[in-house]
């Protein structure tokens, strides 16, 4: 399943990007000479991959001359296994991973950049990968998430402009259940309300029983939770770490009275059954299920940063063309979006380690750089031309407005095998907005092939509605000094708010009673010393700004 969500958002849409510029010609292949570098890499793989057979893999072992050797591990556990991998003193040369999946964060980056694990990238940048040195040139906030504060590269993020995915806490409607009931597209929270009791009481899908589900979500990734949405009506909700930025101080959300007002709404749609209990314990297959329902649709509204996450696709329903996108709820302070950065998750999928030869570190560095090319980029996710990509037909269209086509996806017929061409979520690397505009994109916007350009339209109902003071938590880092102890607080925080939120709103907890022992409880934990680290990682990144 995960690999399938993550597919549809780095893929479904990546396979929709631009590129202006001609493309570059890849490397000629030559032919490995008996001796070939030996390079052991760790990655994960899905069911329907094998790397080591993998049609990119090949390619790159003929051009380079290496031989790869593949610690490939499966997408479930795979953090507890990297991190194994790594405390075992027995790791790789290299650590190819898939973001959307695990990845290193940027204080195990820079932890292990400190203490020679991971090998500074700089030079070998500077010296054997002119295109990944022209986009950091070109590219800021690409410089700037890769760069640690000691001006070190210990690593690369997957760095994709994906636009809908920066906005990714989105709320999709069933509209045929609101044109049934005659409501409108609800504006403000007390709207919503309304319209899920009646999604609740009116029995919108004809069949006479009270079966419909107002509104739902998971616990997984890709804006699947139910609570930020709401709140953002009260408080901003990063649907990260509860942070939040007033003249230029970090504070956290969730100790404001604000907070506790977007709790008892949430609580009051908890206690009237218009909030899915499942919504905060279940999976993201079981959430399908619920939009995915044989014979009738039961699901009246769905958080995901885009609806095929939890309907449609698979079953061939075409549901997912009923639900539209709610705009951000008005409600007493607020009408906040959550915003991410392109979606991109800040820390490094690629490092070379100190096992690496110099002359493994050489060919490395030369790949990655491969990728930072368009052609390079679709050859590592897509595989071969003719199969998991193809030259655009005359007359189609590209994504970006008056761009010129480049790529256009192919679509494997249901049930057949996989092609093992592509590295898929290995391979992204590199998709900037240029890229990913020059993938060809249909102008029906519920068509398959248009909808990238329906999560464009969805998106523009969110976009810029993120509070003007935002922390970047992404281009943030903890000095290696302070990284331990930030680490600890801020997963001993978000664990505590996490529970006392679903205890708050489910009535295990009573709001009312408990919130003062609740505040305290986050003084108690060290909020103040977390905060405080943050706040001085947060100073740091602005006075790096300025230089």
């Amino acid at each position: 399943m995960k690999l399938r969500l993550g597919i549809l958002l780095l893929a479904v849409g990546l396979l929709l990007g631009a590129c202006s510029s001609p493309l570059e010609q890849p490397p000629e292949e030559q032919t490995p000479e008996t001796g070939a570098i030996p390079i052991r890499v760790f990655a994960q793989q899905d069911a329907g991959q094998n790397l080591q057979t993998n049609a990119f893999s090949r390619y790159l072992e003929r051009t380079y001359g290496v031989k790869f050797t593949w610690d490939a591990i499966p997408y479930e556990g795979a953090k507890e296994k990297r991190q194994i991998s790594l405390a075992s003193g027995n790791y790789p040369d290299t650590y190819m991973l898939t973001a959307y999946i695990d990845q290193f964060s940027k204080a195990e980056e820079l932890r292990y950049g400190k203490q020679g694990i991971f090998l500074p990238l700089n030079d070998l940048i500077d010296q054997y990968a002119p295109h990944i040195k022209a986009a950091f040139a070109q590219n800021d906030a690409l410089r700037e998430l890769n760069t640690a504060p000691d001006g070190n590269i210990y690593g690369l993020v997957s760095y994709s402009e994906c636009f809908h995915c920066s906005y990714p806490n989105k709320l999709w409607l069933n509209r045929k259940w609101l044109d049934k009931l005659g409501l409108p597209m609800p504006k403000t929270t007390a709207d919503f309300k309304r319209v899920l009791e009646a999604f609740k009481n009116g029995d919108p899908n004809g069949n006479g029983a009270a079966d419909e589900i107002p509104l739902s979500g998971s616990t997984e990734d890709f804006g699947v939770h139910i609570v930020p949405f709401l709140m953002n009506g009260f408080i901003y909700d990063d649907d990260r770490d509860y942070l939040m930025l007033k003249n230029g101080r970090v504070d956290t959300a969730a100790n404001k009275p604000e907070w506790r007002e977007g709790l008892a709404y949430i609580k009051s749609l908890y206690e009237e059954g218009l909030i899915d209990p499942g919504a905060f314990t279940q999976s993201a297959d079981a959430y399908r299920k619920l939009g995915d329902n044989e014979g009738i649709e039961i699901l009246g509204a769905g958080a995901a940063m885009h609806p095929e996450i939890f309907v449609g696709g698979e079953t061939g329903s075409n549901r997912s063309r009923d639900y539209a996108p709610v705009p951000p709820l008005t409600g007493p302070h607020a009408s906040y979006a959550v915003h991410d950065e392109g979606g991109i998750n800040p820390g490094a999928k690629f490092v070379i380690t100190n096992k690496a030869a110099p002359e493994a570190q050489i060919a490395l560095i030369k790949m990655i750089d491969y990728i930072y090319t368009p052609d390079g980029q679709i050859h590592a996710e897509s595989g071969e031309k003719g199969i998991g990509w193809r030259k655009p037909l005359p007359g189609e269209q590209a994504l970006g407005k008056g761009v010129k086509p480049l790529f256009a996806g192919l679509v494997k017929p249901e049930g057949s095998p996989p092609a093992n061409t592509g590295w898929v979520g290995t391979g992204h690397f590199y998709m900037p907005k240029s890229y990913r505009d020059s993938w060809v994109q249909g102008t029906d916007i519920y068509a398959p092939d248009g909808y990238e350009r329906r999560l464009q339209a969805a998106t523009e109902l969110y976009a810029g509605k993120e509070p003007k003071e935002l922390f970047p938590a992404w281009n943030v880092w903890v000095d290696d000094a302070s990284a331990q102890q930030a680490n600890m607080l801020e997963t001993n925080l978000k664990n505590y708010i996490d529970q006392n939120t679903l205890q708050f709103i489910t009535g295990a907890q009573d709001l009312d009673a408990g919130w003062e022992a609740y505040v305290r409880g986050l003084d108690d934990m060290g909020l103040s010393a977390y905060l405080a680290i943050m706040q001085k990682g947060y100073d740091d990144y602005l006075h790096t700004r300025a230089r």
